[in-house]
């Protein structure tokens, strides 16, 4: 009999988010008439941009005509997303990213749970206490020394520079779950840090199109020298739609070294090359197209209105909560909103609670760690009748 990787012994016995299916599920088939109203899972309800949807008949018109079909494309992506994405999401904030620093990928979840395998087992992490799961669990598999940086209220839930040497840091602004957002001066203090204890930073900026203040920064290269200590992972599923399609990217910058025993410092760029070529034949060519569309200037117009809708719906929220006596985050320059509870209510107990009563579903705070016990977190991504709806019904809880 083959032995297992004895790491995934290490693991919750559940992943988060199965597990609530699993619950609603349940109480569907005890309750088959009720009506339930889902703001848990982070998964988008509006269509996809008009732009895309053109774009992804004219592609799949492309692969019907032998003149222009294609087979295997690039695994690092086409050219003209690549190229695409620089333009517009670098260059006009004054960011210059070169082409081969861009890994097109089929999502930024696959991407933070796999950049991990291009660093040794003996990296220490640090992760910060509520956290998306995925960091956590994928480093847990790979049987790494995992330290948690609690996030506090009092800090707007942001992790604090730590006073011990971690290699691998993992930051999420806006951040999911509690929708805060990093400052300039917060991301300059993990620069900083990283400088000085040459360790790599994965940066989540996966809802970056969210952020409506000026002020706060929506790319870590935006700050200074930050290109030798970070990898950026950025998506187009929440931010057009696309959790259905798949299409994410992830910036692994030249400048970024590590080390192997004595030898010179090796380029992250080409590992990660290595591996990407290796265990990934790349997105397909009619989803590269439609994630070009969302540069237009169509597709930028309809991703406004996206984001203004569910931003709304945000907004709707937050309200809605404070209305009823809660204590709120995020929600302004996130989708997300992280609700304090009454002093003695269990996050899973509130879930239990808030389905029996007002049959809407969340997220159990902690689900993201036990930083997140007493929390609870909503999202934006619902339609606006069902949000409205769902805080009509939150108002008349007993708790």
């Amino acid at each position: 009999m083959s032995e297992i990787n004895k790491n995934y012994l290490n693991l919750a016995q559940n992943y988060l988010f199965p597990t609530i299916t699993k619950k609603v599920g349940e109480f569907k088939a005890d309750n088959p008439d009720e009506e339930i109203i889902s703001l848990g899972i982070g998964d988008v309800t509006r269509p996809l941009p008009k732009a895309c949807i053109s774009a992804l008949h004219k592609a799949v018109d492309e692969m019907g005509d032998a003149s222009s079909f294609r087979g295997y494309g690039p695994e690092q992506g086409y050219d003209f997303l690549i190229n695409d994405i620089i333009k517009n999401d670098y260059e006009a904030s004054g960011i210059k990213i070169l082409p081969e620093e861009i890994f097109v990928s089929d999502g930024a979840k696959c991407d933070v749970g796999n950049v991990q395998e291009i660093f040794a087992k003996s990296c220490r992490v640090a992760i910060s206490d509520p956290v998306y799961p995925v960091y956590l669990d994928t480093n847990i598999m790979a049987g790494r020394e995992i330290s948690k940086i609690l996030c506090k209220e009092e800090n707007n839930f942001n992790p604090a520079v730590p006073d011990f040497k971690a290699d691998i840091i993992y930051l999420c602004s806006p951040n999911n779950p509690t929708g805060t957002v990093m400052t300039r001066e917060d991301l300059k203090n993990w620069v900083n840090y990283a400088r000085i204890n040459k360790s790599v930073i994965i940066f989540d900026s996966a809802y970056k199109e969210y952020v409506r203040d000026s002020s706060l920064p929506r790319s870590i290269y935006e700050i200074e020298g930050s290109k030798e200590v970070a990898i950026e992972v950025r998506s187009f599923s929440k931010t057009a739609g696309f959790t259905g399609l798949r299409c994410a990217y992830m910036v692994v910058p030249l400048e970024l070294k590590g080390t192997a025993c004595a030898k010179d410092a090796i380029s992250f760029n080409t590992l990660w090359r290595r591996r990407h070529t290796t265990k990934f034949n790349g997105v397909s060519y009619i989803v590269q197209r439609a994630a070009q569309a969302v540069f237009s200037s169509e597709g930028k117009q309809e991703i406004k209105e996206l984001i203004n809708y569910y931003m709304q719906n945000a907004k709707i929220i937050t309200e809605g909560l404070q209305a009823a006596g809660f204590t709120v985050f995020g929600g302004v320059n996130a989708p997300y909103i992280w609700l304090k509870l009454p002093a003695g209510i269990k996050s899973f107990d509130f879930f239990d609670l808030l389905l029996r009563q007002a049959r809407v579903v969340g997220t159990p705070g902690s689900g993201f760690g036990d930083g997140g016990e007493g929390y609870f977190r909503l999202t934006a991504f619902g339609s606006m009748e069902n949000t409205l709806k769902a805080m009509e019904r939150i108002r008349g809880l007993k708790l």
